[in-house]
């Protein structure tokens, strides 16, 4: 039976995952492989998925809950791009906000998925902006038990891979990576730009060639872990706007623009927000990370008659209040020039993890 190679990365919520997994899917399809995704949230209609599809990548969606507690879900995934992309490769993107993954997923993976799967070190993505912050004791602008998810994750990892270095300096990046080395001396500490492409290949041949997946189990505290998802309320929604626009750009510039402000005056510190604005096949993404200064915009959705926009929040509030904030700010930047059509509407509060599996011992690769 044909093995499938499988690569799982982690990382806190706005580390840059789903901008890795795209460049990683290209380069890899580029030597001839067969390349399938796997995206997941507590919720559908997620932009990461249609970000992806859009760049014709193959994508199977498990929402509605965690890798970890819907395992079952997560491996029917595995299955379906097996079967339907006959995938040589399998990238696969969890929640944000998920740990335990060694215990949950890697070690079940490699006790029932052995025959079938290759699977890579468990890579966890640590973005500049937080890191520092986390390293120097702080809580990286979180609340402190999301904080703590974001600790335990770069604890459980194989590989920590430092995102975004094309923000950095050189040195910047040196003394980071060696900070990482030397407060996890477990994990391989590496570092890469997926928009300038540095040190993309190195991490690419890491987990192509290794697997030594999920060497270390973690001691961790679900009420904390659980409380630490519960902080952050979580909205997904989808909508159509019919009206002519000389320019989506400048709407999206300011709906993002928009969001920033209203959580900074409100003091919710911003877990992700991620919006993608679709006109035809033309699209621009916009990304917010923490305050305003964290925010970025890609692409262009040009000038037309109509867009869909699909609005991704995860910020520390409730999700009543999450809800109430998102609809002011497009009510004021839609500004009575464009008629509103609700496709999908969800905002909701994490339930506590219950995994399918969490093993106790580590599994013999």
């Amino acid at each position: 039976m044909k093995q499938t190679r499988l690569i799982l990365v982690g990382g806190f919520l706005g580390a840059g995952k789903t901008t890795l997994l795209w460049e990683t899917a290209v380069r890899l399809m580029n030597k001839g492989l067969r390349v399938g995704l796997i995206t997941n949230d507590q919720a559908p209609e997620l932009v990461d998925s249609e970000l992806l599809k859009l760049s014709d990548l193959r994508v199977a969606e498990v929402s509605g809950s965690c890798f970890c507690c819907n395992f079952n879900g997560f491996t029917d995934a595995i299955k379906e791009i097996r079967a339907e992309a006959s995938a040589d490769v399998i990238i696969a993107e969890p929640v944000g906000s998920c740990a335990d993954l060694s215990a949950t997923i890697m070690q079940p993976l490699k006790q029932y998925w052995n025959t079938e799967l290759k699977i890579s070190p468990l890579t966890v993505l640590a973005d500049p902006n937080r890191l520092v912050s986390i390293l120097n004791g702080g809580n990286g602008g979180l609340h402190p038990d999301a904080a703590y998810i974001y600790k335990k994750q770069l604890e459980e990892s194989d590989i920590i891979l430092l995102s975004k270095s094309d923000v950095l300096k050189r040195e910047e990046t040196a003394v980071l990576r060696q900070r990482l080395s030397d407060a996890f001396p477990g994990a391989t500490v590496l570092s890469a730009s997926a928009q300038t492409g540095e040190g993309m290949d190195e991490w690419i041949e890491a987990v192509m060639s290794r697997q030594d997946a999920g060497k270390r189990l973690l001691e961790i505290d679900y009420d904390t872990y659980a409380h630490g998802e519960a902080v952050l309320g979580w909205l997904n929604g989808t909508l159509l706007l019919h009206g002519v626009s000389d320019d989506w750009d400048d709407f999206l510039k300011a709906l993002m623009k928009g969001f920033a402000v209203k959580f900074d005056e409100a003091g919710c510190a911003v877990g992700h927000v991620k919006v993608i604005a679709e006109n035809g096949k033309r699209f621009a993404v916009g990304n917010l990370t923490g305050k305003q200064d964290t925010l970025s915009l890609r692409g262009s959705a040009g000038a037309g008659e109509d867009l869909k926009l699909i609005i991704n929040a995860r910020v520390e509030t409730t999700p009543e209040l999450l809800d109430q904030m998102v609809r002011e700010v497009l009510i004021g930047t839609i500004d009575g020039k464009y008629e509103e059509e609700v496709v999908a509407w969800r905002f909701l509060q994490p339930g506590r993890p219950n995994p399918t599996h969490r093993f106790v011992e580590i599994v013999k690769s």
